[in-house]
């Protein structure tokens, strides 16, 4: 697989499905666009697909699993020991990701792209004892990233392998039929590389998009914005460049949910964004190729201070705010319900001239 072929494969979505969808909408007995942001669901869901009458039958989200070398700065509330420990809570359906992946009817792939934890061999296919069904799969580039305060978390070669990984499971669960992807996040210290990115892309000074993480208090809190400072001034990333932004101040998780992106985009897929891990992520894919956020949901808006820049930059307006910040992939195992809600609207809804009532007459 080459990254830059895939690249050139994206296409911007089909604004004469699109159309075709509104007229539909219009059409069905309602007040014309009175199920609001519903109906512009459906619409992008007809015009992604480039299906008339497409089924979100199958969802999956991906939480994607890393260490950060910047933990040792002290960013975060919780040791680096947290992220494998979390990975075996995924892989025994007890996280939040799996209560409600399992409400939204969607299954859990978990991803060790880059944990600092041999996991040994476990079986593929999961059934969790709380119910529902995962896989776990094991993608791992690097066994946590450097302390970018120190010099580049990755190499360039790495960051491209993770954005390949991402690229390589969108394709497979393309190919199984999947139709529609959520992206989701485990990595203790995480949101500190998330703001870096999030500061050098937008331009936003570090302190305005530098949040709380897991909850550190005032003094943790200046530490970290130092820390991400120190980071940027170290690595001199440059913004023209996403892979050279991404292995210097990024993560392997936030490398492969972008390439997820690239490839449910290549590979005509939605895909809903979560939170603001996912959303450094989505901007590393963004810039990679502007035609990915045609094929972009956002799920939320994240507590995360930093991830209302994150939206803006990529045009796209949350579906739910609902003062979450847990990552996982838990903002996009919701939002997928109120999006095949707008499907099911568009899908079963009858028409006026099917229900034999009579139209608007202005």
């Amino acid at each position: 697989m080459n990254l830059y072929s895939i690249l050139q494969s994206v296409t911007n979505t089909n604004g004469a499905y699109a159309e075709e969808a509104r007229k539909r909408l219009d059409s069905l007995t309602k007040p014309q666009g009175s199920m609001g942001r519903l109906e512009e669901f459906a619409r992008r869901l007809v015009a992604i697909t480039e299906n008339r009458m497409p089924v979100l039958d199958k969802k999956v989200i991906f939480t994607f699993a890393g260490d950060h070398g910047v933990a040792d700065e002290g960013v975060s509330a919780f040791p680096k020991e947290v992220t494998a420990q979390m990975v075996l809570n995924f892989i025994h359906g007890g996280a939040g990701i799996n209560v409600l992946a399992r409400h939204a009817g969607a299954e859990v792939v978990i991803v060790d792209i880059g944990v600092d934890h041999d996991f040994g061999d476990r079986p593929a296919s999961l059934s969790f004892s709380r119910g529902g069904t995962g896989t776990f799969v094991s993608r791992k580039v690097v066994s946590g990233t450097g302390n970018m305060r120190r010099g580049p978390a990755m190499t360039r070669q790495e960051a491209e392998k993770c954005i390949e990984v991402g690229i390589e499971l969108a394709g497979e669960y393309a190919k199984k039929g999947c139709h529609i992807f959520g992206t989701g996040d485990m990595g203790i210290a995480n949101t500190t590389p998330s703001s870096a990115i999030t500061a050098v892309v937008t331009g936003r000074p570090v302190e305005e998009i530098t949040g709380r993480g897991t909850g550190i208090d005032d003094r943790a809190w200046n530490n970290k914005i130092q820390v991400i400072r120190d980071s940027i001034e170290a690595n001199r990333p440059d913004p023209s460049d996403p892979i050279d932004v991404l292995s210097k101040i990024g993560g392997a998780e936030i490398g492969g949910i972008a390439g997820l992106i690239v490839g449910a985009a290549a590979n005509k897929v939605p895909v809903v964004i979560d939170g603001f891990i996912s959303g450094a992520g989505a901007l590393i894919a963004y810039l990679l190729e502007p035609k990915t956020v045609d094929y972009m949901f956002a799920a939320h808006m994240s507590q995360e201070t930093g991830h209302k820049s994150v939206l803006k930059k990529l045009g796209l307006r949350p579906i739910l705010d609902l003062d979450m910040r847990l990552g996982e992939g838990t903002g996009a195992a919701l939002s997928m319900l109120l999006i095949e809600a707008g499907l099911r609207i568009y899908r079963e809804m009858a028409t006026f001239a099917e229900a034999e009532v009579a139209e608007s007459q202005q």
